[in-house]
């Protein structure tokens, strides 16, 4: 049989698009001489005065009802690392992401289960089951895998009903790492320091073609 062509990955060019979108309306603002990086700086300033117990607390809740979590990585050590040190920081940042994995599980699983799974057959689905043997592959599988938001990732697998001491290890053993790279790169981007910069996205680099690796990996494995 002859090979069917292959689709186009949407979701990536929808995600290509919008950032060229934003790049050339941020390049239009300046060229028209608003100062960009004194409205960011303003920015920051106003959540940074919010105080940190604030930022926290809603980075480890907002992100359930759908906020990327990205916007929390980027700014927390610009935000808090003049005051807390940058290792404190990043260790509070992780912290509020750990809270965020069970937070959102215990929503998928138990306190809003009966709404989930309505939902989910509503669009079409049928609610994941998965054997406690293979917990652990879908676990890894939904984590290392491109393109799924961080929330859908939480809410999906607590409505599997895979084991909390699984699904929190694993998570979190691929979460923080990627975490504290986009963390320092974040840092590195709003302040201007190129080399610092270069090396943290490098770090993510190779940490995302790791997972791609283990995604093979583990494709294959449940193939």
């Amino acid at each position: 049989m002859a090979e069917s062509a292959p689709r186009p990955n949407r979701a990536l060019l929808l995600k290509l698009v919008a950032g060229l979108v934003a790049v050339l309306g941020a390049a239009a603002l300046a060229a028209r001489g608003l100062d960009i990086k004194a409205l960011l700086a303003q920015g920051l300033e106003l959540i940074r005065s919010a105080g940190a117990p604030v930022f926290f607390t809603a980075m480890a809740l907002l992100p359930a009802a759908g906020m990327p979590f990205l916007v929390f990585l980027l700014s927390v050590v610009s935000l808090f690392g003049p005051r807390f040190g940058t290792p404190v920081t990043v260790v509070l940042a992780l912290g509020a992401m750990t809270a965020n994995i069970v937070f959102t599980y215990v929503l998928a699983r138990w306190a809003l289960r009966p709404l989930l799974a309505r939902l989910v057959v509503r669009l079409g689905y049928k609610a994941p089951e998965v054997a406690a043997a293979d917990a652990t592959d879908l676990i890894v599988i939904l984590r290392v895998t491109p393109g799924i938001p961080f929330c859908v990732q939480h809410y999906l697998l607590g409505l599997a009903n895979v084991p909390f001491g699984k699904y929190l290890l694993v998570s979190c053993l691929i979460s923080w790492p990627l975490g504290t790279a986009f963390m320092l790169f974040g840092d590195a981007l709003l302040h201007g320091r190129g080399k610092v910069a270069l090396v943290s996205l490098s770090l993510i680099l190779a940490l995302m073609a790791a997972l791609h690796l283990v995604r093979k990996h583990y494709g294959k494995k449940r193939a």
